[in-house]
């Protein structure tokens, strides 16, 4: 059975890290494709787990070797996709998450027709604002240049399938699962996963 493939896409801050982390820790074959990137690893992240921090040179590399199934350049550094991870991944017949930007997001979709698509917005300007400071990671030039660049980001958003608005977190966390659910019900995905269930019942055989 072949998985499907999860678009999230979000401006810095929105919570949607956060989300996604909580979304595997309650969902079963559901993975999250680990993306390159040239920036410096911030405190606690580890290689091969949050990222696969790379340099320029290897990155542009890579480039030109067609490996990236999507990638672009944020706040001065490079980020992609693996797109032979990515294969391999739904495949083997798990669903896989690609948290991206709006670009990747719709460089990808060109790739994957399928592939589903979420966005995540905040409740508020003011409510993206706190949440940047508070979380620690940024200097103050990069959280209003992060700032500067979210109206635009999140201007996207109708490009996309389904909209979650981050307020409350748990009934943020809840409407993106009941998306991962609602798809694995779906025509396509049953008719792969119960083939012998439905032929028999079709053919009125008594299961063994």
């Amino acid at each position: 059975m072949t998985g499907s493939l999860f678009i999230i896409t979000a401006a810095s801050g929105t919570g949607k890290t956060s989300l996604v982390k909580q979304l595997l820790a309650t969902t079963n074959d559901l993975t999250v494709s680990v993306s390159h990137t040239t920036r410096t690893p911030r405190p606690g992240e580890i290689d091969g787990h949050h990222y696969h921090f790379t340099d320029v040179e290897n990155f542009v590399t890579a480039i030109g070797e067609n490996k990236f199934l999507e990638h672009a350049e944020v706040f001065g550094n490079y980020y992609g996709t693996s797109e032979q991870s990515v294969r391999t991944q739904l495949e083997a017949g798990v669903d896989v998450i690609l948290e991206i930007d709006w670009q990747g997001a719709l460089q990808v979709k060109k790739i994957f027709t399928d592939a589903i698509m979420i966005f995540i917005l905040p409740p508020s300007i003011a409510t993206l604002r706190q949440r940047l400071s508070t979380r620690g990671q940024d200097t103050m030039e990069v959280i209003e240049q992060r700032l500067a660049g979210a109206v635009t980001e999140m201007a996207q958003y109708v490009h996309f399938d389904f909209v979650i608005i981050n307020d409350n977190f748990e009934v943020a966390l809840t409407e993106l699962k009941a998306i991962i659910v609602a798809d694995r019900q779906t025509l396509k995905r049953q008719q792969q996963r119960y083939h012998r269930t439905i032929s028999n019942l079709l053919s009125n055989k008594v299961e063994e």
